[in-house]
């Protein structure tokens, strides 16, 4: 199978932007907030989620934070800014590593994930914390494919007060890039979360993100069984994988869990029936 940049389920751009607009602009307006505040990483998630509320709501009422860490690629600022500067957004540069660091020495955290979890964190702390000065809202970056393969910090980097990205594939987010004019650099880079040097989201997930976006379309969209994906051509263990991933990971795309008593509604309206 060879990668198709522009598949058939694929949502049109514009009908994406127009979507995106009238969801972001009317869960402003609810909120009586004054705009918004992302993390711009510097990579396509980001660029796309903060051009889109630029979109929606002007460069002026959108801002972008910068939040390397120590080991952060050089790359991944320089595209950061090159982003803002492109959409024409206020941004500010608040490092991570005195916060992160203090709590890995403290704790004495080891390996990569954890290490990687507590930046994710950090870098949210900031940003509610910027969402409270201003009074302005947390814009999520995370896409439809991260979400469904678990690939996200929970608390961390899938946080926020609303997010346009969240019910599209990486694909989907890729033809925005274009659409939406962003910088080659950023539209054509490796996505990587940038934890370590040389990381890669696709290295660690074992798949392309274009073969991910096929198959869940057709896994959790169409709801396709395994002999009917086998039967378009993609391979067992690749579909066992997936498909195990995405049950395993369930429990990150939806509320903790709470324990109801008779004749006493849930406060969260999204659980009512």
């Amino acid at each position: 199978m060879t990668d198709n940049p522009t598949p058939d389920w694929a949502l049109a751009p514009g009908e994406a932007v127009r979507i995106t607009g009238e969801f972001l602009r009317g869960k402003v307006a609810e909120a009586g907030a004054a705009g918004l505040v992302v993390g711009l990483s510097g990579g396509i998630d980001s660029a796309v989620s903060a051009a889109l509320a630029v979109e929606a709501l002007g460069p002026e009422r959108v801002r972008g934070v910068f939040m390397p860490y120590r080991s952060s690629n050089p790359d991944s600022l320089a595209h950061a800014r090159e982003v803002a500067a492109a959409l024409g957004v206020d941004a500010e540069l608040r490092e991570i590593t005195p916060m992160a660091d203090a709590f890995i020495d403290e704790l004495g955290v080891e390996g990569r994930i954890r290490p990687g979890n507590v930046m994710a964190r950090c870098r949210m702390i900031i940003l509610y914390d910027i969402s409270a000065r201003d009074g302005s809202l947390v814009l999520g970056t995370g896409n439809r494919t991260e979400d469904l393969l678990g690939y996200t910090t929970v608390y961390g980097d899938n946080a926020c007060a609303l997010n346009p990205l969240g019910n599209l594939y990486k694909t989907e987010v890729r033809l925005l890039a274009e659409h939406l004019g962003l910088p080659e650099a950023v539209r054509t880079k490796a996505p990587s979360a940038d934890l370590w040097e040389g990381q890669t989201d696709e290295d660690e997930l074992g798949f392309t993100y274009a073969e991910a976006d096929r198959l869940l379309h057709h896994m959790v969209d169409d709801r396709l069984g395994d002999r009917q994906l086998a039967a378009l051509g993609f391979a067992p263990p690749l579909v066992e994988k997936v498909r195990k991933r995405v049950a395993a990971m369930a429990f990150k795309r939806s509320l903790p869990p709470t324990a109801f008593f008779p004749g006493r509604p849930s406060p969260d309206p999204r659980s009512e029936g």
